[in-house]
């Protein structure tokens, strides 16, 4: 039931996003002791901001509200993905293709366990990170974490 719900809440999330020039990066929808929550995380080129979030917040209520296909009483929440949200979903790689991550393995890679990289290409749960002039593969199920990389 939760991934129809997701499903359709992105489906209506992208055509939000669309008009407002942000990507929805991921939805999820969970049910925490007796409260559940539909999140939207949403970016765009150079991050988004309060601004864009509650933008974004008040015109997918309105179409939620509308569709009404969500039984229980839910509440909406509506961030940027955040610095160190680990990359989970094929939308996510696919979005973030050309930018710079930071890989943690489980076990070592050629004596490597954590690297920084850019993700050059995502297919088949493999992430393909070019880092030293290399390409690696790295099968989802290797890495404790592919996230964006911050500089601070």
């Amino acid at each position: 039931m939760a991934k129809e719900i997701e499903n359709k809440a992105l489906e209506i999330g992208e055509q939000i996003a669309e008009k407002q020039g942000v990507y929805v990066v991921d939805v999820s929808y969970t049910k925490t002791d007796d409260t559940y929550s539909l999140c939207y995380f949403i970016d765009k080129t150079g991050g988004v901001g309060i601004d864009e979030c509650e933008n974004f917040s008040k015109a997918v209520e309105e179409l939620l509200d509308k569709e009404d296909f969500i039984e229980n009483n839910y509440t909406l929440e509506v961030s940027s993905p955040g610095v160190d949200r680990k990359l989970k979903k094929d939308r996510e790689f696919n979005y973030y293709l050309g930018r710079e991550v930071d890989v943690k393995l489980y076990k070592a890679e050629n004596g490597v366990k954590e690297f920084t990289g850019v993700l050059k290409d995502y297919k088949d749960k493999t992430a393909f990170i070019e880092s030293d002039g290399q390409i690696m593969e790295i099968p989802l199920k290797q890495a404790v974490y592919i996230r964006l990389s911050f500089k601070f």
